[in-house]
C-alpha cells in the first residue's frame, strides 16, 4: 500500500485499518491532492484481503475544516472547480460502495466536505466536544455535495437547518438526529471506537461486504422491490461456505471459523 505525506497509514494484526488526514497546519481540509489521496488508498484496502475495518480519523485540532478554501480561492476556471468536486463525489461513492466497513471518528470539529466524509461513512463516533457544520451558506457557496450524503444519514428538516443556518451543532446533538452512532469523552473515544472495530473484525469479510453492498443498494428501492431485491441476496448468502459454518458453529455450541468465501 503506497504511502502519502498527507496521510498517516497503519494496520494492526487484526485487519483494523488507520487512515489519518495528517494535514493539521491546514485542519486536514480536503484538498484536492488530500482526496486523490484518500481514493488511491481506499482502493487499494478494496484489493487487500488483511484488512477488515477502517477507521478514518484527523490529526491535530480536529477532523477536517472541508474543502482548502485557499485552494479554491486560486483556481481560475469552471474546469479546475468541476474537478475538485467531481473527484470529491467519487471520494463519497467509493466510501458507501466499499468492501470494507468504514468508521469515521471524529474530534474537534467536522466541517462542510468534512461533514459530508463522516455522513458517508458507515459508522461515525466523536469526542463529547466535537462539533459539525455544514456552513457554506456563510461564504456563498452552498453545500449542496455534503448536503447528499447529510439528507441521507439526518431528517430534512435537521438537515436543512443545518444547510439554511450555517450554524455548528454539538456531538450530543448529531446523535439524537443520526449524523454520529455516539459520542464519548475524549479520554474515552479511541477505546470505544477499537471496540467496535475489533467486534467488526470477528465477522466474516464477505457477509460484511455482502450486507454492506445490499443495505445501500436496497435504500433507494420501494418497499416491495427492496424485499424481493434483498430475498435474493440472503439466497445467494445462504449458499457461502461462511453461512454453512456460521449455523453448524452455533447449533454445536462453538466459535465460527470463517474462510471468506
Amino acid at each position: 500500500m503506497k504511502n502519502f505525506k498527507n496521510l498517516k497509514i497503519t494496520q494492526n494484526k487484526k485487519g483494523i485499518v488507520r487512515i489519518i488526514l495528517n494535514d493539521p497546519a491546514n485542519y486536514n481540509s480536503l484538498s484536492l491532492d488530500m482526496i486523490k489521496s484518500l481514493l488511491a488508498t481506499l482502493k487499494s484496502l478494496n484489493k487487500n484481503q488483511k484488512s477488515k475495518v477502517i477507521i478514518i480519523e484527523g490529526a491535530g485540532k480536529g477532523f477536517s475544516a472541508g474543502h482548502n478554501l485557499k485552494e479554491i480561492k486560486s483556481m481560475k476556471k469552471k474546469s479546475s472547480y468541476q474537478t475538485l468536486f467531481n473527484k470529491c463525489s467519487e471520494l463519497m461513492l467509493c466510501i458507501v460502495n466499499h468492501r470494507k466497513p468504514i468508521i469515521a471518528k471524529v474530534h474537534g470539529a467536522a466541517f462542510a466536505a468534512g461533514c459530508q466524509l463522516v455522513a458517508s461513512c458507515d459508522l461515525a463516533y466523536s469526542s463529547s466536544n466535537a462539533i459539525f457544520a455544514t456552513p457554506g451558506v456563510n461564504i456563498g457557496l452552498f453545500c449542496s455535495t455534503p448536503m447528499v450524503a447529510l439528507s441521507r444519514k439526518v431528517n430534512h428538516k435537521k438537515s436543512m437547518k443545518m444547510l439554511l443556518t450555517g450554524e455548528p451543532i454539538k456531538a450530543n446533538f448529531a446523535k439524537d438526529i443520526g449524523l454520529i452512532n455516539d459520542c464519548f469523552p475524549s479520554s474515552k473515544l479511541e477505546k470505544e471506537v477499537i471496540k467496535i472495530a475489533d467486534i467488526i473484525t470477528s465477522k466474516s469479510t464477505l457477509t460484511l461486504k455482502i450486507g454492506k453492498s445490499a443495505f445501500y443498494k436496497q435504500l433507494e428501492m420501494p418497499l416491495e422491490k427492496a424485499y424481493k431485491y434483498t430475498s435474493k441476496i440472503m439466497t445467494l448468502n445462504m449458499m457461502t461456505e461462511d453461512a454453512k459454518e456460521g449455523i453448524n458453529s452455533f447449533i454445536e455450541k462453538r466459535s465460527p471459523v470463517w474462510k471468506n468465501k
